[in-house]
């Protein structure tokens, strides 16, 4: 009897999968929500309007605290997501609510397990209609200036107060601190943090983007843009040090930095192919790049290998030939695998023959240009650190293949090094190579101009 009841038990205990983990990844460009399980899940979805809701049905799962998670893991910031609710809709089918802020184009897909996932089931939730990247480069910067002389003008009037009034009580520290730059953080990210870093801020754009004015189109036709690519991020989390220190958080701050340093230039305007924790798929970062017609494209990592005495910084451009060397070779390799980690739904490519046809399109003149650029940015950062080649190294990387920008990849150091781990930690170190990658973009610029673009809204 003992025999018989476990074997009629058995299907029971086998049945459904199990909950590992729920992510959500909140950015302006889309969210993206992970569901990951010890066996393949199998789900549909449906809109609805008025209000906005994605309704989502999981087969063969039953409810469990796993799942409860995720109704805890929305932000209030997040641009898509108000919220969600979970509950067991159907003995063996899991409901998932997502409240929205707005209408989305959501995409479905599973991924296989590969590096430290296991099953994932994904839902990417895209705006309806894009923003356009170039005006808000524009937008962007007024704002900013905006903020700045408002904070100035605040503690300029608390300072007159105070003259005008000796014995009123003093400005507490708390007020100077917000109304001055913040000279105790780096990009935005305490100098005392260690891994992982605090979130960067996801900030909802409008629904609806106003339309440019004639004065923003004529600044646009001016802009020099700078097109900075921090490595992996989101599902990606790239190579992890000795200590934890993880490459998607060390380069987002040092691209971040990079960007301050260039947006202070006159005539200068950074793209970001990604300023939070979210991931991107390697030919969205080279479209990104070319819709602005970027006049350059500067893609930051942090190299990694499986010996832990390799050191130093290195410089990239792309070979059509083959890599430059083994350990190029195998650097490419290793990068040009991100998408597998991060998660790209193939299915859903714009179309599959045109990118295709992108990435595999180089020109001579741009490995040209991406050699002087990349050797103007090795010459300066060899002043901050050590380099592990004394030459801009040439090898296939993904990243680097728009036909018509010049393009780096800068490894910045080597994170699986415990000492150039604890470098990279270092604010100051960190300062140091972004002036050295800001001082190598600026003589570039100087020996070689941008031709004049007119840059269609």
């Amino acid at each position: 009897m003992g025999r018989l009841a476990l074997l009629l038990a058995a299907p029971r205990l086998a049945w459904g999968a199990a909950i590992v983990a729920v992510r959500v990844w909140p950015a302006r460009d889309y969210t993206r929500v992970t569901i990951e399980s010890d066996q393949p899940l199998a789900a549909t979805h449906l809109l609805t309007e008025a209000p906005f809701r994605l309704v989502v049905d999981i087969d063969g799962l039953e409810l469990n605290a796993a799942l409860r998670e995720l109704v805890g893991k929305v932000r209030p910031d997040d641009p898509y997501i108000a919220g969600v609710r979970a509950g067991q809709y159907q003995p063996r089918v899991v409901r998932l609510v997502f409240d929205l802020k707005q209408a989305v184009r959501p995409q479905q897909f599973a991924l296989a397990p590969v590096a430290a996932y296991q099953h994932r089931l994904v839902f990417d939730l895209y705006p309806i209609e894009e923003a356009d990247p170039l005006l808000a480069l524009v937008r962007e910067k007024e704002d900013a200036g905006q903020r700045a002389a408002a904070a100035v003008q605040d503690a300029l009037g608390e300072l007159i107060a105070r003259i005008d009034k000796p014995h009123a009580p003093a400005i507490p520290a708390s007020a100077v601190a917000a109304s001055a730059p913040a000279a105790a953080t780096f990009a935005g990210v305490p100098k005392a943090w260690l891994p992982p870093l605090p979130a960067v801020p996801v900030l909802a754009g409008p629904l609806t983007p106003a339309p440019p004015t004639a004065g923003e189109r004529a600044r646009i036709d001016r802009l020099v843009i700078v097109a900075i690519d921090p490595g992996h991020g989101g599902e990606d989390p790239g190579a992890t040090g000795p200590s934890g220190l993880r490459e998607k958080d060390v380069v987002l701050a040092i691209a971040l930095a990079l960007r301050e340093r260039l947006n202070a230039l006159p005539g200068m305007r950074v793209m970001m192919t990604r300023d939070a924790d979210f991931f991107v798929p390697l030919q969205d970062r080279v479209r990104k790049a070319r819709r602005v017609q970027a006049d350059l494209f500067v893609s930051i990592h942090a190299d990694a290998f499986f010996r832990p005495e390799a050191r130093g910084a290195s410089v990239f451009a792309l070979s059509t030939q083959g890599a430059s060397s083994a350990a190029a070779r195998w650097m490419a390799a290793r990068e040009n695998a991100a998408d597998q980690v991060g998660g790209v739904n193939v299915a859903q490519l714009r179309d599959a023959q045109v990118m295709h046809a992108l990435l595999e399109m180089s020109t001579a003149a741009q490995i040209r240009d991406s050699l002087k650029l990349g050797n103007e940015v090795l010459a300066r950062i060899g002043r901050v650190g050590r380099l592990h080649k004394g030459q801009v190294e040439q090898a296939g990387f993904a990243v680097l293949k728009a036909p018509d920008i010049p393009s780096i990849l800068v490894e910045t150091a080597f994170i699986s090094n415990p000492e150039e781990e604890d470098r990279l930690r270092d604010p100051a170190y960190r300062a140091q190579l972004v002036e050295a990658l800001a001082s190598g973009i600026q003589r570039y610029f100087a020996r070689h101009p941008p031709l004049t673009r007119q840059r269609p809204l």
